[in-house]
């Protein structure tokens, strides 16, 4: 949300951000709790949203003290707890708490107004989410009551239209995050593996001879790809190609310099760029690329996203550090404007880039 080319987005009641979830965190979330933070001069601008799945009762109370601790880090006034879940009504109220009577996971509520309390965190409202209709765990009125709810709002909401504007396709399920990067199989896969590594073998001995002089042309093949990937875009890119970029971000140089092409005009191209790269690399060349994607999906507000290009990087490199940093990062809600800033403090001088290494 810290990004300054996307647009400002205030929510001004509870319908509003039941509605926006899937917006917020990037799919449509199944068996969710939620935290919403809100801020800025109103009150009520959107911030930081983090989640998880539904736990079971032995771990409600971890869980959503890990969800509080992310959601302080950026100080709101006030935050919107929320679950999603098709669970039904419960047959019976907790014992002198009538206003919850009925609704569904009314311990993982209680839990997060705990925690927030704790943390003298104002509780603006605590939601629940199912089937197309939304009710206030708080409310006493008829509306609210088991069985009733309210319709989420029709209508393309302001922060359906500026994610729209972002770039930002809400997906169906974090499943369907993770199957956009998915690796390829059969002939495809074999066919891209052969291309990677007939060109790796022989750039390999290219930059034993000149390692500098091998890192200037990596980084050229890096933009002409990029440059292929522009609206409207050429189609397909060969294997090759692609193998020719794999190749050049293995180099640390290299990579670290298309860190910075997340902050230009061309930061849509790239992301298309590492997001093929990403679902055509053989292992563990793939780890490159998913680490640019989740730099660029942070960028855009999209953590979700981030956190499952993260994952991929890290399940075919565990030990890769600049994704282990980025993930310890997103865990602790570092904001995208200050990882902006960070990216923006890497040298733009390729001389010096090379020089570096």
């Amino acid at each position: 949300m810290d990004d300054p080319s996307r647009p400002v987005v205030f929510l001004s009641d509870s319908a509003d951000i039941a509605a926006a979830l899937p917006h917020l965190v990037g799919f449509h979330p199944h068996e969710s709790v939620l935290l919403v933070a809100l801020g800025g001069p109103t009150g009520n601008r959107v911030g930081l949203t983090v989640r998880a799945d539904l736990p079971p009762r032995a771990a409600c109370a971890a869980v959503v003290r890990a969800l509080v601790r992310s959601v302080a880090t950026v100080d709101p006034a006030g935050v919107v707890v929320a679950v999603v879940s098709e669970a039904p009504d419960e047959r019976a109220p907790l014992p002198g708490d009538d206003a919850l009577a009925g609704l569904p996971h009314r311990d993982v509520v209680h839990d997060a107004v705990v925690a927030l309390a704790a943390r003298d965190i104002p509780v603006r409202d605590t939601l629940l989410v199912r089937s197309g209709r939304w009710w206030s765990y708080d409310c006493p009125e008829p509306c609210c009551a088991p069985g009733a709810g309210a319709p989420l709002p029709a209508g393309v909401s302001p922060l359906a239209a500026a994610s729209v504007a972002g770039g930002q396709v809400v997906a169906r399920d974090r499943a369907a995050l993770e199957a956009r990067i998915a690796p390829l199989d059969g002939p495809a896969r074999a066919a891209m593996e052969a291309a990677t590594w007939r060109l790796v073998d022989r750039r390999a001995g290219a930059a034993r001879v000149d390692a500098d002089a091998e890192a200037r042309r990596s980084w050229d093949a890096v933009l002409r790809a990029v440059r292929r990937c522009r609206p409207p875009g050429s189609g397909r890119l060969p294997d090759r190609q692609i193998a020719g970029v794999l190749w050049a971000l293995a180099d640390v140089r290299v990579r670290d310099r298309a860190l910075t092409l997340a902050l230009g005009d061309d930061a849509p191209a790239a992301e298309l760029l590492w997001t093929e790269c990403t679902r055509r690399a053989p292992a563990p060349l793939d780890a490159a690329p998913a680490t640019l994607l989740a730099v660029s999906a942070w960028l855009r507000g999209n953590g979700a996203m981030a956190n499952v290009a993260l994952d991929r990087a890290l399940d075919s490199r565990p030990t890769y550090t600049l994704a282990r940093l980025l993930a310890d990062g997103l865990a602790a809600c570092l904001p995208p404007a200050e990882l902006r800033a960070m990216l923006a403090s890497v040298t733009a001088d390729p001389d010096e880039v090379w020089a570096a290494g």
